[in-house]
């Protein structure tokens, strides 16, 4: 008797399972809607990072195309100018004008580097030091070249040469840089980040 009314002043095994199911779903709940939200913010951390570092590489790529130079080995200052790869020579904070190679494979834009070395000073191709500047690179998917060229009179506005390049023309070399914004993992939203700049070496170049 005293079992059954202590039974009766509790919780029944049902109303038991009941309760801890309540329990379980607003926890389940909880663990989704906090996972949503981190998700979230890394996803906007992650757009405002990818917007951040290509105006920090265009930057750079400024300062290097602006510096051009011809090569230790009597190379002309470009290279190769292809719409989604550029190669040029550009001295470097010690004064070594190094060959620079900038290209897009599966979305990623990567940059080369390599020193002269030897007697007389060579580059080895070998010794190209190869790193990842940006990530999530949309111009290939969107058909828009990563580089376009131009002549001394260019002012900003339409004018690019087409494709293939003389080198010997070039005055002027943008960077059309188009990035994923990744707001979502299955975002196709883009922002594009250009710049260019005149070779200052090359005497008929506009501005410096």
């Amino acid at each position: 008797m005293l079992f059954a009314g202590a039974l009766k002043k509790g919780f029944t095994i049902v109303e038991s399972i009941v309760v801890i199911a309540i329990i379980s779903f607003i926890l389940l709940l909880t663990i989704v809607v906090v996972q949503n939200v981190l998700f979230g913010s890394n996803q906007q951390f992650l757009a405002v990072d990818n917007v951040d570092n290509a105006k920090s590489v265009t930057s750079r790529f400024v300062n290097e195309i602006r510096n051009a130079q011809v090569g230790v080995d009597g190379s002309f200052q470009i290279n190769a100018a292809g719409d989604y790869q550029l190669i040029f020579y550009s001295k470097s904070s010690s004064d070594t004008v190094n060959r620079i190679n900038y290209y897009i494979s599966d979305a990623i834009l990567y940059k080369g580097v390599t020193v002269p070395s030897g007697s007389p000073q060579v580059y080895n191709l070998a010794s190209e030091v190869k790193s990842i500047v940006q990530r999530d690179v949309a111009n290939q998917s969107q058909n828009t070249p990563l580089f376009t060229y131009h002549n001394g009179d260019y002012s900003g506005g339409s004018g690019a040469f087409v494709q293939p390049i003389n080198v010997i023309l070039v005055k002027f070399v943008s960077m059309n840089l188009m990035v994923l914004k990744k707001f979502t993992p299955q975002s196709q939203s883009t922002f594009l980040v250009k710049v260019g700049a005149a070779i200052r070496n090359l005497k008929d170049n506009l501005g410096n």
